[in-house]
């Protein structure tokens, strides 16, 4: 039955943004890489079908999905799984492989996702979804309505432009009752490898400002950092590597408002 599979996930929590690019993927990532390292277990649900990247972020792109009777297994990233990942990626003959679909299809996939992946016991879902606000996201928000997602995580970098397309976000998630947990400000300065200051390259406290103006929680800024891209790549934990970064705080920082929201949420 369709309420079983998501029956035991305590907290649902959407990845958006208005354009591609923003980091959504390696957002959705750090957060699920924090609440795992706050002794949460956490599932991620990768919904962006043209650009599943997950799955090599945390290293787990060799690892097959298997079927059981209720669905589809997710795969476990870790010994001791703590963080499951279901997406596209895995489903794809080879990696190279594109995803060339018409909407009806995509559609079709997402609400099996949502319906047909055996999460058993989880504190938190993470949906990563793709850019903007297309027919993908209203069916992501149809298949999960019912199981009244926690809200959204809004992803913007500081440029303009990119502040422009969070806003369309804002009115989605309105249009949608989804609730807005905050905005993050990705790529907020570069973190030099050598001396590690930050220096603004796009502009600054765009995000921030966005949120102010819209009456929205302001989560943090995570800048440009090389050794979270370089994780990223290789599909290791930065967390665990670089506990001593400013990135590693903020990361951590903007979990712990995720954390503290839940726990209001859930008394």
């Amino acid at each position: 039955s369709e309420s079983s599979n998501l029956a035991d996930v305590r907290h649902i929590i959407l990845v958006l943004s208005g354009k591609g690019g923003v980091g959504k993927s390696t957002i959705s990532t750090e957060i699920a890489l924090a609440l795992r390292h706050a002794g949460k277990k956490v599932g991620i649900l990768d919904v962006d079908l043209c650009g599943p990247s997950i799955p090599r972020m945390l290293n787990a792109h060799n690892k097959d999905v298997h079927q059981c009777d209720s669905g589809w297994v997710p795969v476990f990233v870790d010994q001791e799984m703590s963080i499951s990942l279901m997406s596209v990626g895995f489903l794809l003959e080879r990696p190279d492989d594109a995803v060339v679909w018409r909407g009806p299809k995509k559609n079709a996939l997402i609400k099996q996702f949502v319906n047909d992946v055996v999460w058993g016991e989880l504190d938190f879902l993470i949906v990563d979804t793709p850019p903007g606000t297309s027919d993908e996201h209203i069916s992501t928000m149809d298949a999960l309505r019912p199981f009244h997602p926690m809200g959204a995580v809004l992803v913007t970098t500081p440029q303009a432009v990119s502040i422009g397309d969070v806003r369309r976000e804002l009115t989605f998630c309105k249009k949608m009752s989804l609730p807005v947990i905050g905005i993050v400000e990705n790529m907020s300065g570069f973190v030099c490898p050598h001396c590690t200051e930050c220096t603004n390259i796009f502009s600054k406290g765009g995000g921030e400002e966005l949120a102010k103006h819209a009456g929205v929680p302001f989560l943090g800024c995570v800048p440009l950092d090389p050794s979270l891209t370089q994780s990223l790549e290789d599909g290791k934990d930065f967390l665990q590597e670089f506990p001593k970064s400013s990135t590693y705080a903020s990361i951590t920082s903007i979990a712990q408002q995720i954390l503290d929201k839940a726990a209001n949420s859930s008394s």
